[in-house]
């Protein structure tokens, strides 16, 4: 199902020190979008946090391609453990697109949930309905 998502975010790691203050590719991402294309990007760290993730990264590439309807994504650190995504970049691929909340995140080796799963006190919804507390 994420095989060939894990394989290609696999390919593009590549840890390496860029300068004194900053270092890339520890992590790896890999989006698959509703048009069958897959993106990958990897992170970039940087001493005064002005990096990014390899999430960010991989919807960099999809949006400069003219695509935002993710389906799938994962990503994967240089131990080849299966991270899901931070708060940033859960956000982040919400707004790129309003199908997005429904794209399945790969959390782990054996399980993958919705997007929506990962953001159960959306912002978005507040303005609509009152969560119960």
């Amino acid at each position: 199902m994420f095989d060939e998502l894990i394989r290609k975010a696999t390919e593009v790691l590549n840890p390496r020190r860029l300068s004194a203050a900053a270092e890339a590719g520890s992590v790896a991402a890999a989006i698959l979008t509703e048009s069958g294309h897959i993106y990958t990007g990897v992170c970039i760290e940087t001493k005064c946090s002005m990096g990014f993730c390899a999430e960010h990264a991989a919807a960099a590439a999809m949006i400069t391609a003219g695509e935002s309807h993710i389906v799938k994504m994962v990503a994967i650190n240089k131990r080849g453990n299966i991270l899901p995504p931070c708060g940033r970049c859960r956000e982040f691929i919400s707004q790129l697109d309003d199908q997005n909340i429904h794209a399945k995140i790969l959390i782990n080796r054996t399980k993958a949930v919705p997007l929506k799963d990962l953001l159960p006190y959306d912002w978005r919804l507040a303005k609509h309905v009152e969560f119960d507390e």
